[in-house]
């Protein structure tokens, strides 16, 4: 019979590695950082597990998330660890070895009829004649035909510059639809939601609960599988990922590491004493590397370079 504390310590651990995939997937927002540091302020118990997943994830670098992250409700003992550890590297030699490097896309994805991989941008004029940007880990698939005009974002970030039509074109997302007519926007999926800013003309979210919401140029939403968000204003002029570059004012660092992360392969880890440290500028998308070392020229941080695939920024030493 299982006792309450097992059942307490399972749900500490699933919520543990819920968080921690998050965060390195790439796709966290900064809203997502900030409920992780109120889940780790709430008590010590659940510092104590992030703690442990963080350890056990950086134990089994070269092993995929989920069975590192499945031991973290097994006994502490060192035999069982390595019990563990010799059972997750044998279960590992059966993985295709591009979704041990972190991957871990879809079929999806890899069926899509376009997609980009880390790091990489690409432009292209769809058969409408309206203009498709990929961003970074990205991927989507077309359906122009009998006068329809349709695209699937499956994963990552477009921008479209869209041309009129007979029809609107419609982009599908898992958590909605936006449909366009005539405008250049900016559509983003995330674990949970699916972000939509308009820079000019309009476009209409039609969420998967049925709700609905036009967008103006200078307007932005996320669709969830809830419904859709609330309208917020933002700055279409200020430059971003379609300029090659990622513009953020008073960010914190750990959010910022967040978004440089999609940029590169590997993990890029932030020290907990540095991650609420302010960053503003303008970065270069295709150097993260020179980014990293900005951020040690301009911030009381340094840069441990493990390799070039496992990043942490650090306090720096006196």
């Amino acid at each position: 019979m299982r006792r309450p504390h097992d059942d307490q310590a399972r749900e500490l651990a699933q919520a543990a590695a819920h968080w921690l995939a998050l965060i390195e997937s790439g796709g966290a927002s900064a809203e997502d950082h900030a409920r992780l540091q109120q889940w780790r302020m709430q008590c010590p118990r659940h510092e104590q597990m992030w703690q442990k997943a963080q350890g056990l994830r950086q134990r089994f670098a070269q092993v995929p998330a989920q069975l590192a992250l499945a031991s973290l409700d097994r006994p502490s003992a060192e035999a069982g660890r390595r019990r563990m550890l010799k059972q997750a590297l044998v279960m590992a030699a059966c993985i295709p070895g591009a979704w041990l490097l972190g991957t871990q896309t879809p079929w999806r994805a890899w069926t899509a009829d376009l997609r980009t991989a880390t790091g990489e941008r690409r432009t292209l004029n769809l058969p409408d004649g309206s203009r498709l940007q990929l961003n970074t880990a990205s991927a989507v698939s077309l359906r122009f035909r009998d006068g329809l005009r349709a695209l699937n974002l499956i994963e990552g970030e477009v921008a479209l510059d869209v041309v009129p039509g007979n029809t609107p074109l419609t982009i599908a997302t898992r958590q909605g639809q936006v449909l366009v007519d005539s405008a250049r926007l900016c559509i983003r999926l995330d674990a949970q939601r699916c972000r939509v800013a308009v820079n000019t003309g309009s476009a209409l979210l039609l969420a998967e609960a049925g709700a609905s919401q036009s967008l103006l140029a200078g307007q932005r939403a996320a669709l969830g599988h809830g419904g859709i968000g609330a309208v917020e204003h933002f700055d279409p002029a200020q430059p971003d990922w379609r300029s090659g570059v990622l513009s953020v004012e008073n960010r914190a660092l750990g959010s910022f590491l967040g978004e440089v992360s999609r940029y590169r392969p590997g993990i890029l880890n932030c020290n907990a004493r540095v991650e609420k440290l302010k960053v503003t500028g303008v970065f270069r998308l295709d150097d993260t590397e020179a980014i990293l070392d900005l951020l040690a020229a301009s911030l009381p941080v340094s840069i441990e370079r493990r390799t070039r695939y496992w990043v942490t920024v650090v306090p720096r030493l006196a």
